[in-house]
């Protein structure tokens, strides 16, 4: 089992910025995939930025250029920084992870209005 813990959502203004943690715990050596999705009210739960099997990133189109997917692996722990926020960011920012998985944290809220 995987354990996984948000932090960091909040209120912040359009145009600012964020950044979400991920700490993982666990049997994290079987992790393969780790990333962020997000839910917002009405709508599906839909990938934002993740690192694959390879190491690689894939990003949403509507993350591209504004988010970044970081990892601190002596940390075990994910980041998502968000910059040039837009009220359409608003949503539950969730943490996946993959080995076999899904693992799922419990979410952290990410609100952006002025």
């Amino acid at each position: 089992q995987v354990q996984l813990v948000e932090s960091g959502g909040g209120l912040v203004q359009p145009g600012g910025s964020l950044r979400l943690s991920c700490a993982a715990s666990g049997s994290i050596f079987s992790i393969n995939v780790m990333g962020w999705y997000r839910q917002a009210p009405g709508k599906q739960r839909e990938l934002v930025a993740r690192f694959t099997s390879s190491g690689s990133t894939n990003y949403a189109d509507s993350a591209k250029g504004r988010f970044t997917i970081l990892r601190d692996n002596a940390k075990n722990t994910v980041y998502l920084q968000m910059n040039s926020l837009k009220p359409e960011d608003t949503a539950v920012y969730y943490c996946n992870a993959w080995g076999p998985g899904p693992f799922w944290g419990k979410g952290t809220l990410v609100t952006v209005s002025s």
